[in-house]
Formats: C-alpha cells, sequence, structure tokens
C-alpha cells in the first residue's frame, strides 16, 4: 500500500482573484514540486468526491449550509466575509475539499492506503460551526473526524493542526466533545484572536511569539503534545498541515523551515506507529508563499510516505 493523494482540477477553479493569497497557484506549485523531486510517482493518486449534505452536516448546522448555498453567485464574486470571496465554482471545490477528507479516512482505515494527503482548497480549520472565516467554507478536518467517528465507529480520534493560525473552527465545532484530542500551534497574538483558555482538557493551544524559530517550536510542542497524545491512545491522527509558519511566508512572522515540518511529521507518524497502526491522514490549511509551501509539502509528504517503515529515530532539536 502507497500513500494516497487527493487533488482535483475543481480546486483551481475556486479563485478569489489575483491579489488573493489564497490562490490555485499553490495546488500547482505543490504539484510541480512532486514532480520534480519524484515523490508524485511514489504515491497513489486520487480524485476528490463531494461530501454529501447529510455528511457536512455531521459538523454544520442545516441553516448554515442553506446560507452557503444562497449566498453563490451565478457569475464573478460576492464577499462572503471580509477575508473571503465566493465564485460560482467555489461550494463545489468546498464539497470536494470536504469529501476528499472523507474518503481519505476511508482509505486509511479499510487498508486501502498506509497514510493519506489531501492537496485541497478551500481550506477548512478557520471553519466555525455556522461560520465562514478566513478562506475557509466548511471545516475540512472536522467533517474527516466526525466521518471516522460515526461511520466507523471509532472511539478516540486526535487532530494536530500547525498553521501558523489557530484552528479555531475546530476548536468549536469539537469543543465539548472528548472524543477529539485537538493539538494547535500558532503565532499569538495573532489571527484569529479566539480564546486559547478555559477550554476542555483535551484541547491542546500552543501559542509561539512572533519570530519563533525552529529549536522553540520543536521544544514546546514536543512538550506540550507528545505525552498527552500518547496517553490518549488515538485510533486515527488528523494532520491539519499549514506551512505559513515558514520565515518566507507573508502571512506571518514565524521562522519555520521544511526541516521544523519535517520534524513534526516524524513526531506525528511515530506516535500513530505506536497507537494507532499508522493511521495517519493529512489536509493541507495554510502556506502562501509559493516556493515555501512546495518545499513544505515536500517534507512532509516525504515522511508520510515511510509511514508503513519501522520507526527508531526519536527527536532531535
Amino acid at each position: 500500500m502507497a500513500t494516497a493523494y487527493f487533488s482535483d482540477s475543481a480546486f483551481l477553479r475556486h479563485d478569489m482573484g489575483d491579489d488573493h493569497p489564497e490562490s490555485p497557484g499553490r495546488l500547482r506549485a505543490i504539484e510541480a514540486r512532486l514532480k520534480s523531486c519524484g515523490l508524485a510517482g511514489e504515491v497513489d493518486w486520487c480524485q476528490s468526491p463531494e461530501a454529501t449534505r447529510e455528511q457536512l452536516q455531521r459538523a454544520h448546522p442545516g441553516s448554515y449550509l442553506d446560507q452557503l448555498e444562497l449566498m453563490a453567485p451565478r457569475q464573478g464574486r460576492i464577499m462572503a466575509d471580509p477575508d473571503t470571496l465566493m465564485t460560482p465554482f467555489t461550494l463545489q471545490a468546498a464539497r470536494m475539499a470536504a469529501g476528499a477528507g472523507i474518503e481519505a479516512v476511508n482509505q486509511v482505515l479499510c487498508n486501502q492506503a498506509t497514510s493519506a494527503f489531501c492537496a485541497v482548497r478551500p481550506p477548512g480549520h478557520h471553519a466555525e460551526h455556522n461560520k465562514t472565516m478566513g478562506f475557509c467554507f466548511y471545516n475540512n478536518i472536522a467533517v474527516a473526524a466526525l466521518h471516522a467517528l460515526t461511520f466507523h465507529n471509532l472511539q478516540r480520534v486526535a487532530i494536530v493542526d500547525f498553521d501558523v493560525h489557530q484552528g479555531n473552527g475546530t476548536v468549536d465545532i469539537f469543543r465539548n466533545d472528548p472524543r477529539v484530542m485537538i493539538c494547535s500551534s500558532f503565532q499569538h497574538p495573532f489571527y484569529p484572536h479566539s480564546p486559547i483558555h478555559g477550554l476542555r482538557e483535551g484541547i491542546i493551544n500552543t501559542p509561539l511569539e512572533a519570530y519563533s524559530r525552529g529549536r522553540d517550536f520543536r521544544r514546546q510542542v514536543e512538550n506540550a503534545w507528545l505525552h498527552r497524545l500518547q496517553d490518549f491512545k488515538p485510533q486515527l491522527i488528523l494532520i491539519s498541515a499549514g506551512f505559513d509558519a515558514d520565515k518566507r511566508d507573508p502571512m506571518a512572522q514565524l521562522e519555520l523551515d521544511a526541516r521544523d515540518f519535517r520534524w513534526i511529521t516524524e513526531m506525528i507518524t511515530d506516535v500513530a506507529r505506536m497507537h494507532c497502526r499508522g493511521r495517519v491522514v493529512s489536509m493541507l490549511e495554510g502556506g502562501y508563499h509559493l516556493g515555501a509551501l512546495a518545499d513544505g509539502v515536500e517534507a512532509h509528504l516525504g515522511e508520510l510516505v515511510q509511514i508503513s517503515q519501522p520507526a527508531a529515530r526519536g527527536f532531535t532539536f
């Protein structure tokens, strides 16, 4: 079995304009890098199905889904919120982004793939229960987690979010659901300025100061997450993979690089080998400098394709 790789040309048709950082060029840069570095030949390329209304309603109320349908333009672009635009092609792309996570969970849990990476857009981790936010419409990672919990009857799912922005939407959806552990690292104080304290025990926020470097990131993440993930014993690990913490990214001021994204992927996959037979599904979130994004995905995916191999690495700062 190989790593499943989900993407689709429909994701390119969601275009919020030439000056918008969340652009179709992100996926083109990733695909070009995977071809040039050879990883394209080491994954199974899969098409993304559309999530059904029933599947989306596990994370979002029907009234919210109806509101998005009513807002969708027949031509041109409209503002869904101050950061997020809709086009006639947006909701299909968003349904397919959520559907990619669902099918990736199916393949990993049914032993059709060792792991999966979903190169999708629009991203999802800022979408709250009933609110668009930060380029996001449906919360892709939450829909995938709820599919694992309801359809596959899992009891413990961990979500690891290493985007430069807090996964506020994921926290909102699972605020009172102890079946899901959430580990989220992000620059703070920074968008979306959501509360990070006073939440239930299984939501682990790891705020990082501006200009934090890889050594700080690794130390704080390992101290805050590793033992708690091991104690939780997840049956599946889902990743909200954001690469906008790279020092070249224009959206924030963290100073990570591809080595740090490789390191955190090693940590996650080692926990997955120990507790859930290596079952990992990763979904793309942020990353807006195209070169940095390509570097980060290459490092991240390179570790995912190694997940079936024995681990004896440990972690180094």
